[in-house]
């Protein structure tokens, strides 16, 4: 795999959900974990590898919380000044897109809720989208999947070992991402950025992903991943 070679990313900083499955009183991405916002962990860890040149945070309209976790924060990555997410991920990610510095080629989006991806796993995407020109990290799917109808009635059984489970960073060519979201007409459906790619036609390769780099959506998530940490 094309290891050291220039690349000058940036990060898109998803913040903008409101995290209605998680409760609480704050946003799930200022939710604690080991007494420090999730936001920062996230904001440290993507900092580790150096390709990564700038973040932009994209924010819920209102937000109340980024200014004060930014005194917690020193990286080296520039820190941009957040912008507002939209009604979708994909608006998120235009809006975002859209704020970036001239100088970024490629762009990884990831996710705020998503605290702790490892130096490797940033490494081996980053590695992975210079090869490939589009990667996410993934695991392989370990339960039988089923697909089923309205009623929850089962229509198939989907083959295993097709499936992987997608993480993020998802990192892209700049110029692939802002073509896939001006060729694609609805982007409410669309749960994921490696799946605007997809319907562009752009090819995305899987990288290895992590258990630990599990998204925070309920706090049973949240326990989960604080147990792990102190194992």
């Amino acid at each position: 795999m094309v290891q050291n070679l220039p690349m000058k990313v940036a990060v898109l900083l998803l913040a903008a959900g409101r995290g209605l499955r998680f409760g609480g009183e704050r946003p799930k991405q200022y939710a604690l974990l080991r007494d420090r916002p999730l936001i920062v962990h996230a904001l440290e860890h993507l900092a580790a590898d150096e390709r990564i040149r700038w973040i932009q945070p994209v924010l819920a309209a209102g937000d109340a919380w980024f200014s004060q976790v930014l005194a917690m924060v020193r990286i080296a990555p520039e820190i941009l000044p957040p912008v507002t997410g939209g009604a979708d991920r994909a608006e998120s990610m235009r809006n975002g897109l859209m704020a970036l510095p001239s100088e970024a080629e490629w762009v990884a989006v990831h996710d705020a809720a998503r605290p702790v991806p490892s130096r490797a796993l940033i490494t081996h995407v980053l590695d992975a989208a210079l090869e490939y020109g589009a990667a996410v990290p993934g695991l392989a799917v370990h339960d039988t999947i089923k697909r089923i109808d309205a009623r929850r009635n089962v229509l198939t059984t989907l083959p295993r070992e097709q499936l992987v489970a997608v993480q993020t960073p998802q990192v892209a060519r700049r110029a692939w991402f802002a073509d896939a979201l001006d060729r694609v007409v609805s982007l409410e459906s669309y749960s994921d950025d490696a799946s605007l790619l997809e319907e562009a036609g752009y090819p995305v390769h899987v990288s290895q992903g992590e258990i630990l780099n599990r998204k925070v959506t309920t706090s049973e998530d949240l326990r989960w991943l604080e147990a792990q940490l102190e194992s």
